[in-house]
Order: C-alpha cells, then sequence, then structure tokens
C-alpha cells in the first residue's frame, strides 16, 4: 500500500504533488475492491445501485476522459464506455483483475502526461470541453484528485457495510 501523501513531505514539485495523491487514492480503491469478496463486488448495498467494479471502471474512465480525451485532446472511441442506460455499467465478462490492470494502465498513462507537461498547459480543444474553453492541466488533475477522493469515501462505506475494514 502506498502511504498517504503527507502535506509534510518534501516534493520536487506540484506535479509531484499531484501524482502521489492520485497514486496514493487509486490505490486505495484498487486495495478496497481487493479486499472485497467475490459476491460484492456485483452487488450493491447502496440505494444509488452502484456495485464496486462499476466504480472501478467509472473512475479509469473519469481518467480517460479528462487526460486523453480532454487535456490532449485525442479521438477516444468510447469516452462514456463506463455507463449504459444512463448508469455505470461492466460488462459479465470483465473481471475485477481486468479492470483493475485497466485502472493501473490509465494511471500511467496519466503519470506519463503529467509528467511530459507544465501544470499551466491548456489542454487541446475538443468535444471533452462541451464547447467551453479547454482548462488546464493543474484545473485538470485537481479534479481528479477530488473524484478519487470522493470515490474512495463511497466505496469506504461499502467495505464497511461488508464487514471489512474501513478508513485509510
Amino acid at each position: 500500500m502506498i502511504p498517504f501523501p503527507e502535506p509534510t513531505s518534501p516534493a520536487g514539485s506540484r506535479s509531484e504533488v499531484f501524482l502521489r495523491y492520485l497514486d496514493y487514492f487509486r490505490e486505495s480503491v484498487v486495495a478496497k475492491v481487493s479486499a472485497l469478496a467475490e459476491p460484492e463486488l456485483r452487488q450493491s448495498r447502496l440505494p444509488s445501485g452502484w456495485t464496486p467494479l462499476e466504480l472501478l471502471t467509472h473512475l479509469r474512465h473519469v481518467e480517460l476522459r479528462w487526460i486523453e480525451w480532454g487535456f490532449q485532446g485525442r479521438t477516444v472511441a468510447e469516452p462514456w464506455g463506463d455507463r449504459r442506460d444512463d448508469r455505470w455499467y461492466v460488462a459479465p465478462d470483465e473481471t475485477r483483475s481486468d479492470l483493475v490492470a485497466a485502472l493501473r494502465a490509465q494511471g500511467a498513462h496519466t503519470t506519463a502526461v503529467v509528467s511530459a507537461h507544465d501544470l499551466a498547459e491548456i489542454g487541446a480543444p475538443g468535444p471533452r470541453w462541451n464547447g467551453a474553453d479547454p482548462a488546464s492541466l493543474e484545473r485538470v488533475l485537481f479534479h481528479l484528485v477530488q473524484e478519487y477522493a470522493r470515490h474512495l469515501g463511497h466505496l469506504d462505506v461499502v467495505a464497511e457495510l461488508a464487514g471489512n475494514p474501513t478508513g485509510e
């Protein structure tokens, strides 16, 4: 498990700070999902109906949408591939192992992009922005950090309801 990136830990740059937090939250999500029993992965314990595997694929697609489709302006075949009928979706043949590998690969791509760009750099124009001016890499990363932190909290509640350990 990656240790929490304490605010007092020295960092070489603001980019490094963002990447440390993203890595920490990403791996914390993986640890929570990995600790759940197989039956817990595809069932929901919440009124909203999402499952832990759906949350996992959602976070992978969030990074894809904001980094590749948004900041990089790449053509992405299915930017909303985590959704079906206006809710999160995981196909029956997708496994925890496959989804964890996809999330980590997306994280590695994010790290490569952040390492190659300045935080003040503005994203490429494209459909991700819905006609608005593209955001800076720093704003994109800030959004990703809050998205991960928020959803890790949601997953912590699900883990607690399933009888698993909670907290950091």
